[in-house]
């Protein structure tokens, strides 16, 4: 019977591949800077030998009827703004094809301007960005091999990124992936992952945003703008799409590690307000054979929801949100002939959640100035418990974590174009934070004594002003300052930005952009106690801060082929680290326990080269080469210089990939995509073996901290798809492998009690996942 049923399934299937499918290309076009309406426009989509066109109205909106499914090329051009291109999209006949364009105004030429070779593509959506910015487009999300459908994941692939297999945390220019910020919809939130934090503080498993929900989004790697305060690395600044306002569509995934569902459309026939929301709900239940011990047992779920409201007179608004809910945990081995590590002696369970909710508001003033207005709540928590078996086989508690942070954001800023040669915008940031933490550990066997314990509230309180200005027609600037102040000790700092670009050519350009950059530690850091006095150790503990120095060269090689190279330097100071010892919270990635008192005396220090060469999507195929050689050296509070935790030295990736249209029209495309990832090894500290020996625990060499490194790491992804393209509906099925090569990636150093010795733990995370998708 379920033969039967297979077999008609794949009759409808190649039924449905024979029928002409078409579909709509719509969207608007707005002025980069005031983001009013461009009206006038003339799109053209190259289809083929020949063209399909269309011209904006007096809203800035267009719609061309009638394009096969396929990839294309989209123009943009009007008198007085330079030509906007559109590589890779994507037209499919399970939904409508839905473009914004920002065009940028020429500010010396009232003729259409044409960039020979030029391309949109590798330029931010954020204008006031000069330098180490690049735009995550939706395509790249849903093609990039080792992605996932996660962003977080597909920036790894990016220069002077590094990543890891079991956690998705982003190694920005050696710095720590806690040093990095998140933002969704101009707001910071917390960290996005499911199981956050765990593995890595900063990173997590699979980020909670689907690629149903993402839009086109900046990734910043240094000397980013100042609207961008409290980021010491790095900043994700992540948009989510504005729903279709004219018709319902529909999409729902099966795969082996669980369902996806997103749904979208106008709440009334022929109104201009929309929905657009995706669930997914998760479990390695079915992969359990193929994952690491304990795997089995993991849950997720998530969900992310906008919804938009266009008025006539009183703006837009728009109510965004994103939750998710994690569950993990390990369970205790009895059987002595099966405990090797002391963690087999423990039973663990972790329970996590976060959310983030806001409703954003944008308004005009004038024909050349908007305001744009956030007030949001976030939350994140975590409930951790582990309790380790005794020799009676009695389970004593060992570790607790209660933690729940809570913030209220306010974020507004006004921007003004004053003309064409001169954009301005000022803002304010207002967070109040609230929090309750408690972190508890056990020194003797079953006593819990406290490391952190303190709620209540505070505030981080910044503030900008920044200008784009064209001095000539090759010269422009982005200069501005920023300051932040937090409450709770009084702490500061105000730090100017600055980047000059230089174009040497209509297809070559130069880049130089300075910044100083502070981030805030996790607030468990500051609510450390005294184990004698029960008095905070580290309370008026201040901002950690750098200097960010890069030079950017930008080439187009040809219209399809973009060469970026950017050496920096970073000099790092004001770290928390502890006296007399080489402790500096530079290198921490998940240490939820710590418990020293730190000062503001450690030094950093990161420099290199980053490169990409990309060829961007054309004739059927991609590919993208990426390297970065660098140093990542700290300071500690002995006062000695050592490589840090993350000091690789190198990265290279590279990916590509290749599609075929087949079927009877060419409706259908098979995708193959792969990345290769080499990276040196991780950093380590030697391991005592005698000592370890002596106490039946792994003992540290801690002078030589960090000074070992493991052989290089290399990596592979792989995906495969094929897309049916039918009247009014599509379907995907597609085969994603992360780690592909099976590369075992080292966790820690264990010691074994059945050996009698140290083991160097390593696993192999191989994710395979099988999808079916349908887009209606």
């Amino acid at each position: 019977m379920n033969r039967f049923f297979f077999r008609v399934w794949l009759l409808l299937m190649a039924m449905c591949s024979t029928v002409w499918a078409q579909q709509t290309i719509r969207g608007t076009v707005a002025d980069a800077a005031t983001q009013r309406p461009v009206a006038w426009a003339t799109i053209v989509v190259q289809v083929g030998s020949g063209t399909l066109g269309a011209t904006t109205d007096s809203l800035g909106t267009f719609s061309i009827a009638g394009v096969a499914p396929g990839r294309y090329q989209l123009t943009a051009s009007i008198t007085g703004y330079e030509q906007y291109i559109v590589k890779d999209l994507i037209v499919s006949s399970g939904r409508e094809t839905i473009v914004n364009i920002a065009m940028k105004e020429n500010a010396y030429s009232l003729k259409e301007v044409t960039v020979k070779a030029g391309v949109n593509k590798e330029q931010p959506l954020n204008r006031m960005a000069t330098v180490s910015a690049r735009m995550l487009s939706v395509e790249e999300a849903a093609r990039y091999a080792g992605g996932f459908d996660d962003p977080a994941r597909l920036a790894s692939a990016f220069a002077g990124v590094a990543g890891n297999v079991g956690n998705n945390g982003i190694v920005v220019r050696g710095n720590a992936p806690k040093s990095l910020q998140w933002k969704m919809e101009g707001v910071e939130i917390p960290n996005p992952n499911h199981f956050a934090d765990v593995a890595a503080f900063g990173g997590g498993g699979l980020t909670a945003l689907s690629s149903q929900m993402l839009a086109n989004s900046d990734f910043f790697t240094g000397a980013f703008p100042a609207e961008y305060s409290n980021a010491l690395s790095g900043v994700f600044d992540i948009q989510m799409r504005t729903g279709n306002n004219q018709q319902r569509e529909h999409t729902f995934q099966l795969g082996a590690i669980g369902i996806d569902a997103a749904s979208e459309g106008p709440f009334r026939k022929g109104g201009k307000s929309s929905y657009l929301f995706n669930y997914r709900y998760s479990t390695l239940a079915l992969l359990a054979p193929v994952m690491p011990e304990n795997a089995g047992g993991v849950r997720y779920q998530d969900l992310s929801f906008k919804l938009n409201f266009p008025t006539r007179k009183a703006g837009t608004f728009s109510l965004w949100g994103i939750g998710l809910i994690d569950q993990s945990g390990a369970k205790v081995k009895t059987d002595s002939a099966e405990i090797k590590y002391a963690s087999d002696k423990e039973d663990q369970l972790v329970k996590q959640y976060m959310g983030a909710t806001g409703l954003t508001h944008k308004i005009y003033c004038s024909r050349n100035t908007y305001i744009r207005t956030t007030l949001a709540a976030t939350i994140s928590g975590m409930d951790y418990t582990t309790s380790r078996m005794n020799a009676l086989l009695n389970l004593l508690p060992q570790n607790k974590i209660m933690a729940t942070n809570g913030n209220y954001v306010l974020s507004s800023y006004i921007n003004t174009r004053f003309g064409p040669r001169h954009t301005h915008r000022s803002g304010i940031i207002l967070t109040a934070l609230a929090y309750n933490q408690q972190i508890q550990t056990a020194t003797t066997p079953g006593v819990l004594y406290t490391i952190v314990d303190g709620s209540g509230s505070s505030m981080l309180a910044a503030a900008y002003s920044q200008s784009s200005v064209a001095f000539t027609e090759k010269l422009s600037a982005n200069v501005g300052i920023t300051g932040q102040v937090f409450a709770l000790n009084g702490q500061a700092s105000v730090e100017p930005r600055l980047g000059l670009k230089y174009k040497l050519s209509n297809t070559n350009s130069l880049g130089l952009a300075y910044g100083l950059h502070s981030r805030l530690e996790r607030l468990s850091y500051y609510y450390i106690r005294s184990q004698a006095t029960g008095e905070l150790l580290n309370k008026d503990l201040g901002f950690s801060k750098a200097h960010h120095i890069v030079l950017s060269y930008d080439h187009n090689l040809s219209k399809n082929l973009h060469l970026r190279i950017e050496p920096y330097y970073q000099q790092l100071f004001n770290i928390p680290v502890v006296a007399g010892t080489p402790v500096s919270l530079i290198n921490v990635q998940s240490d939820w326990f710590f418990s020293m008192p730190l000062q503001n005396t450690g030094l950093g220090r990161n420099y290199g080269i980053d490169m990409t060469l990309e060829k961007y999507m054309a004739n059927g195929y991609y590919a993208m080469l990426t390297g970065s050689v660098f140093s990542s050296t700290y300071k500690g509070g002995d006062d000695v210089w050592r490589d840090t935790r993350f000091n690789r030295s190198y990265v290279v990736n590279l990916l590509g990939g290749r599609e075929w249209s087949t079927g009877k029209k060419n409706n259908n495309v098979l995708g193959l995509n792969a990345r290769v990832s080499y990276q040196g090894g991780d950093r380590y500290t030697p391991v005592d073996i005698a000592a370890s020996a002596a106490i039946q625990d792994v003992v540290y060499q801690t002078p030589f901290t960090f000074g070992s490194q493991f052989a290089p790491a290399f990596v592979g992804h792989f995906t495969a798809s094929y897309k049916i393209n039918a009247a009014h509906v599509a379907h995907t099925i597609a085969l994603k492998i992360i780690n592909a090569t099976m590369y075992k990636e080292f966790q820690d150093f264990k010691y074994n009690v059945q050996t009698k010795s140290v083991d160097e733990y390593r696993e192999a995370l191989v994710v395979p996942n099988i999808s079916y998708k349908v887009e209606f």
